[in-house]
């Protein structure tokens, strides 16, 4: 039976860290690209490691729904969740009937974040489904 010792996964945690860290700071510079040059590279990878911790605390840890997370963070604000002008993120993200769904959760957030992010601006998103990278 292969045995993997604390210090191996530990380390083989912080490889796919970094790759996932790498990952998102290509995607945010894609589709956020003006915030990435505003925040620079490392800014940038901070606003990742805010959103891991953040996403974390509401049950959102599979990468799909850590970025869409991110996204979210991007597109409103660092600290949306807690955002009185946003009543919605905090409801849905603390609504316990989705605390055992995290993915629907995090689609639930997406689906109101593109509502009103349209409201908003009157730019209706590219997708009204979250995307899977």
């Amino acid at each position: 039976m292969l045995k993997i010792r604390k210090e191996q996964d530990e380390e083989l945690g912080k490889i796919a860290l970094k790759r996932f860290e790498d990952s998102m700071v290509e995607h945010l510079r894609k589709f956020f690209s003006d915030e990435c040059e505003l925040l620079g590279e490392d800014g940038t990878r901070q606003t990742i490691h805010y959103a891991l911790e953040r996403a974390d605390e509401y049950g959102i840890v599979s990468e799909r729904d850590v970025c869409i997370y991110t996204d979210v963070m991007f597109a409103f604000g660092r600290d949306f969740d807690s955002d009185l002008q946003l009543p919605w993120a905090a409801q849905i993200l603390n609504d316990k009937s989705l605390k055992n769904n995290p993915s629907e959760k995090i689609d639930k957030l997406y689906k109101a974040a593109s509502t009103n992010f349209q409201e908003a601006t009157g730019i209706k998103p590219e997708s009204e489904e979250p995307y899977n990278e």
